[in-house]
């Protein structure tokens, strides 16, 4: 019975540092980047942005519903909570997105 014991007990450790040996740093469902991308709209338009994460087994994912959208600049631009950019005034602003407390951002300008 002690043999047996002792042999399980062998086997689940090798198990476990094999395991260990071969996991990575970065699981498939890390987000390691976020691209915003969009088109700026004229003032007194809309435009669709997109939040795209990178994922660390390499893929991306469109996260642009899930993502917490910003502007730099209410006065220049708003931001829907589905990342519709609405230009107010002319001039210069960024646009975030942020999606599993990772960033991106878009600079942007807006025209008359």
């Amino acid at each position: 019975m002690r043999t047996n014991r002792t042999i399980f007990t062998i086997l689940c450790g090798a198990a476990l540092l094999a395991a260990a040996a071969c996991s990575s740093s970065t699981s498939p469902t890390t987000v390691t980047s976020v691209a915003v991308t969009g088109t700026a709209p004229a003032v007194g338009a809309t435009a669709q942005f997109t939040a795209t994460a990178t994922m660390g087994d390499g893929s991306t994912q469109n996260v642009t519903s899930l993502a917490t959208w910003t502007t730099s600049n209410a006065g220049v631009a708003t931001v829907s909570a589905a990342g519709v950019v609405t230009g107010v005034a002319a001039g210069s602003v960024t646009v975030g997105a942020t999606y599993n407390s990772v960033s991106g951002t878009d600079a942007i300008v807006l025209t008359p």
